[in-house]
């Protein structure tokens, strides 16, 4: 079994337990109306981000809705701001059972579920309305979220954060101009392949060190959306943001196989629907969310471009070479998959129309 780091189970408790007196103030806001004392399941939550954006505050959706359901029985105790630390650390904590759950970027789910890699390919599924045809595609949809099982880690659904493109310092309204500048990515495989190939300058940041770097002029871009650089302020230091739309951002809620089946399946079956229903109420309101921040941060000075169309072409057509160079990854099946097609990724794209 795929392990990230050798830490023990002791340390990761005695981290969590730090981190969690450390932080609490920040969830002060955030506190559930009821006492979760009596609980007979509790579930930690994890995730890196600010519950402000929609998809982050399923969790506290989710809390709140699985202890109704429940009659009280399940407690979420969710965990945003990166309070157990970083994406790759927090999956490790997972596996090993130091926490249950965890709403997982899907750039940083590549590493423990690389199948996981085509919800970041380029031009696949990157529209609100791409998302929701991908989520009703059935057999498809299924095998995607099968990605962690070898990992004894199950994910139940999705939740996005709206449409990638280019924040920056500079205004970016070619590809001319892009090539000008250092841009931060996720460390991710296909981000980092997706931009090699588009022959644009990129550097792989830790997310908390991003905003110190677009001040100080490490970076002058930063590869992400519309929401997330409004809500966490990025955008009063890049006052520019360019349309690209080349994938959805995407929370992917993980959970712990071996504690899941530790519940009676009265209660298995309440946590599977409860987390269904909020997540699709959720994606609704995330798409609101995207044309709200759009429309605040124009207000407040920023400017929001889109390439010509010669230069979407160009990077369409270096998409389909991101597709093929990372289709060994997609394809790759495992012992407890249901589904094992020749080329997953080949249906995804006619499902999709995809142009190549």
């Amino acid at each position: 079994m795929k392990r990230l780091c050798t830490a023990s189970i002791v340390g990761l408790v005695g981290l969590l337990l730090s981190v969690g007196i450390a932080s609490a103030g920040k969830l002060d806001a955030w506190s559930p109306d009821f006492d979760p004392s009596g609980a007979e399941y509790t579930c930690i939550v994890s995730n890196v981000s600010h519950p402000v954006l929609k998809g982050v505050y399923t969790g506290f959706a989710l809390r709140d809705e699985l202890w109704k359901r429940s009659n009280g029985r399940i407690y979420i105790d969710y965990k945003p701001f990166s309070m157990l630390g970083g994406e790759v650390e927090v999956l490790n904590m997972l596996q090993m059972g130091a926490i249950q759950g965890m709403g997982v970027s899907s750039v940083a789910a590549t590493n423990l579920g690389p199948r996981f890699g085509l919800i970041n390919l380029p031009f696949l599924v990157n529209s609100f309305d791409k998302l929701d045809k991908f989520i009703n595609s059935g057999q498809l949809f299924e095998h995607f979220l099968n990605a962690m099982e070898h990992q004894g880690i199950m994910a139940l659904d999705i939740t996005g954060y709206g449409n990638y493109g280019w924040a920056s310092t500079t205004p970016i309204k070619t590809m001319k101009d892009a090539r000008n500048v250092k841009f931060r990515i996720a460390e991710a495989a296909v981000n980092k392949i997706s931009y090699e190939k588009w022959g644009l300058d990129a550097v792989v940041m830790p997310w908390p060190d991003v905003h110190v770097a677009l001040k100080q002029g490490i970076i002058d871009g930063l590869d992400h959306t519309p929401s997330v650089c409004n809500i966490t302020k990025k955008f009063e230091v890049a006052k520019h943001f360019t349309r690209v739309n080349y994938a959805q951002g995407l929370f992917i809620w993980i959970f712990n196989k071996g504690w899941f089946n530790t519940m009676p399946e009265d209660l298995q079956e309440i946590f599977i629907e409860t987390v269904h229903d909020v997540s699709a109420q959720i994606r609704e309101e995330a798409r609101e969310q995207e044309t709200t921040q759009i429309a605040k941060a124009k207000e407040n000075g920023v400017s929001f471009y889109t390439l010509p169309e010669k230069d979407k072409e160009f990077l369409k057509e270096k998409a389909a070479e991101v597709h093929d160079k990372y289709a060994k990854e997609i394809n790759k099946t495992y012992p407890g998959d249901s589904y094992k097609p020749d080329n997953y990724l080949q249906e995804v794209q006619e499902y999709m129309d995809f142009e190549q």
